[in-house]
């Protein structure tokens, strides 16, 4: 019969089965594990119990695709967290997927975030603004928002309702009201030009963010007013907008849970982790501490590195490390790790040359003795137990190369390879290749993740800097887009002053004329 054919496909089917009456008729987001308890798909659905019953009913199996019959035969248990929404099942489900990257998962798997809003009241006139990452700078941020379009909806109308700015520049003036359109429609109350006084723009400002909190009615009863009025009038498809514009309104406003990582479901174990990674690299101790190195670089000019720290298996965020290469030229992958290997290890002696006299009075080369103290204090180095690189068998060189020329020979270090995630070890001409299910890769590509979203962070949060503070913005003709142009190729305006006119017209959108204008008025502003 199907029932005990599809029964022997699956051993657990029966139990799964069983389980569907304890599954309420509620929306919710459901997690599949297979045998190892490992989380293998993560999925949200307005009725779980119907949901779930379409997986787990024997008659149902041979109706679905390859894919989800090989997700079904694999399960061997599922689990499920209630919600109060559809927009905050989204957020459930992708933050899930993107903390676990669950094998039979597809979307969500990349390194897009939701959107959210924030807004900086330490601005002399503040904004608001969208963005996919929220940082610890002082300012407001609201969301994360399932429906982005939903979200540009709502802004815009609030923008218009408030009078709220919605130009660029951190500090508008007189010279960018005199290019703005938005006072002219009646979008802007335009503070820049004191048309309205900074302290009741900023009063307007508190009150657009009781709205997206969704604490202020005010908006949406005067939206609800409007779109009647508009019916009355036969005007249906003005009342049309405003039912559209009312509806995203709400859900945007709509309260909806926060999810961190102490509210997910945890199919990682650091623990055991750490035994399979000593286990398949036949390390000489278990690496209860790892660093990290990654390089981001936009351009010649303008090269970061990060160096992340795990602690038995989880993120010790307090001793992080940010790097502005220095002596590297041009974009060398090789010689920016070897900088940051260089820096990172001989600051690390020097300091603790310093703080320990015994260090300090001693014959031996610093990297020796702090591996006697090491051994005495059972493993209390500052040194960490195992080095991870970004990169494969040269960027592994060169770390190899920095670490033996201080004194640090038997320093555990690998690399490892995104495109096939490959590890390379020292002396060794064959990389390993783990698992991809195993919990030491898992673990290795967690900590080297993290590397890399500091280190493209760092990047740009250094970029965006550098394009806030550009005096470029003064010199017409110079757009947004032209000034990244410019500032990534040439990488400071200091540069940008020594080059030729030639060398600025082979930028995109940079005419001759343009070039000389703008050498002209960086000399003059010497």
């Amino acid at each position: 019969m199907p029932g005990s054919a599809n029964t022997q496909q699956n051993p657990n089917a029966t139990a799964l089965q069983k389980k569907l009456g304890d599954v309420p008729h509620r929306p919710g987001v459901y997690v599949i594990r297979d045998r190892f308890g490992k989380i293998i798909y993560v999925g949200k659905a307005r009725d779980l119990r119907r949901r779930l019953a379409n997986y787990f009913t024997p008659s149902r199996r041979n109706k679905v695709d390859l894919k989800t019959r090989a997700l079904i035969d694999s399960a061997a248990d599922y689990e499920w967290h209630l919600v109060k929404s559809d927009a905050e099942a989204v957020l459930f489900e992708g933050r899930l997927i993107k903390e676990w990257r669950p094998k039979y998962n597809i979307s969500f798997r990349d390194d897009k975030r939701f959107i959210m809003v924030r807004v900086q009241m330490g601005d002399a006139i503040p904004r608001f603004e969208t963005v996919r990452f929220r940082r610890e700078d002082g300012a407001r941020y609201f969301g994360p928002f399932a429906n982005a379009g939903a979200l540009r909806s709502s802004l815009q109308a609030i923008r218009k309702q408030f009078g709220l700015r919605s130009c660029r520049p951190v500090e508008p003036g007189e010279r960018d009201f005199k290019h703005c359109l938005d006072h002219v429609i009646k979008n802007c109350s335009a503070p820049c030009v004191l048309k309205i006084s900074r302290e009741d723009y900023r009063m307007r400002v508190e009150e657009a963010c009781e709205v997206l909190e969704g604490k202020s009615r005010e908006m949406t009863v005067s939206i609800e007013a409007e779109m009647e009025r508009a019916a009355e009038k036969l005007d249906f498809e003005k009342a049309a907008n405003l039912r559209n514009l009312l509806k995203d309104l709400r859900e945007t406003s709509k309260p909806t849970r926060r999810f961190t990582r102490k509210s997910l479901p945890n199919s990682i174990d650091p623990k055991s982790d750490l035994l399979e990674l000593r286990r398949s690299l036949g390390l000489e101790r278990l690496p209860k501490t790892m660093e990290c190195f990654d390089i981001s670089n936009i351009s010649d000019n303008h090269i970061v590195a990060s160096m992340v720290r795990f602690r038995d298996g989880v993120p010790d965020r307090e001793s992080y490390r940010r790097y502005r290469i220095t002596t590297t030229k041009g974009q060398n992958d090789f010689a920016s790790m070897a900088e940051v290997i260089r820096r990172r290890y001989r600051r690390l002696l020097i300091e603790t040359a310093k703080a320990d006299p015994e260090v300090a009075d001693s014959q031996e080369l610093p990297a020796e003795v702090l591996e006697r103290r090491a051994r005495s204090l059972a493993g209390s180095s500052p040194l960490p137990d195992l080095i991870i690189v970004d990169g494969g068998k040269g960027q592994l060189g060169m770390a190899c190369r920095e670490l033996q020329a201080l004194g640090l020979h038997d320093q555990a270090v690998i690399g490892l390879a995104k495109e096939f995630e490959e590890i390379y070890r020292p002396g060794e001409s064959n990389p390993v290749r783990l698992d991809k299910d195993s919990g030491a890769l898992r673990l290795l590509q967690r900590i080297r993740d993290e590397a890399h979203r500091v280190a493209n962070g760092y990047n740009e949060l250094l970029l965006r800097r550098r394009i806030t503070e550009s005096i470029l913005d003064e010199i017409p003709g110079v757009s947004e887009a032209r000034k990244r142009a410019l500032l990534a190729k040439f990488g400071s305006i200091s540069r940008l002053r020594k080059a030729s006119v030639e060398s600025l017209a082979e930028i995109r959108g940079v005419s001759p004329d343009l070039a000389t204008t703008i050498l002209d008025r960086l000399t003059r502003r010497q």
